[in-house]
């Protein structure tokens, strides 16, 4: 994350991180659940949502809260806001996602699954854009950087590709006009279309 103005760790409330991701993700779960519960194959209620898939609800809870939690208690405990709680709370959202199966081997491998996926994601800057893009360099900055260490003059851009298809540089007229009467013999002579031209 990038350095704020303070230099000093701000503590956050995980109790209300944790519960409060706990609903944002249960309410997801529930959506999920019923989703499920309408493509069932039978005539099912709208309780079957609850006591068929209340499993899934309870599930996508305790991932987000968790997740939340952990992460914020982690934070707290070290003084530090950066990747390495989003990987102690990785672990643990993702041992919870093992804890359906039953299975230790599962349980461990979804944990360190999670952990390294969101601790990868949180050290490459939080987006998918990667790590070149820094919060602490002004967007605009960096693209006129970018422009002018990569502009290149007009005459090198015209000695590769050419003039005509749109590019026009001064006196593109004039030569062209030559062109045509050199090649074809015809002689354009330019129309002014303004009636106030002398």
């Amino acid at each position: 994350m990038a350095p704020t103005g303070d230099d000093h760790y701000h503590p956050k409330d995980a109790i209300h991180a944790g519960i409060y991701h706990g609903l944002v993700f249960g309410g997801g779960g529930l959506l999920f659940a019923a989703v499920r519960n309408s493509l069932a194959k039978k005539n099912v209620g709208p309780w079957t949502t609850f006591t068929r898939n209340g499993g899934i609800i309870a599930t996508f809870a305790a991932v987000g809260g968790a997740y939340e939690f952990t992460r914020a208690a982690s934070a707290n405990l070290r003084e530090k806001d950066d990747y390495w709680n989003h990987a102690v709370g990785g672990f643990v959202a993702g041992a919870i996602l093992g804890l359906r199966s039953g299975r230790m081997p599962r349980i461990i491998g979804y944990g360190a699954f999670a952990s390294v996926a969101l601790a990868a994601y949180e050290y490459t800057g939080g987006t998918l854009k990667g790590y070149l893009n820094r919060p602490e360099v002004d967007e605009y900055e960096r693209k006129e950087m970018l422009r002018q260490s990569r502009r290149r003059p007009i005459e090198e851009t015209l000695a590769e590709i050419g003039e005509g298809r749109g590019i026009r540089p001064p006196g593109y007229e004039e030569r062209r006009r030559e062109r045509i009467k050199e090649k074809y013999g015809i002689d354009i002579n330019p129309v002014c279309a303004d009636p106030n031209a002398a």
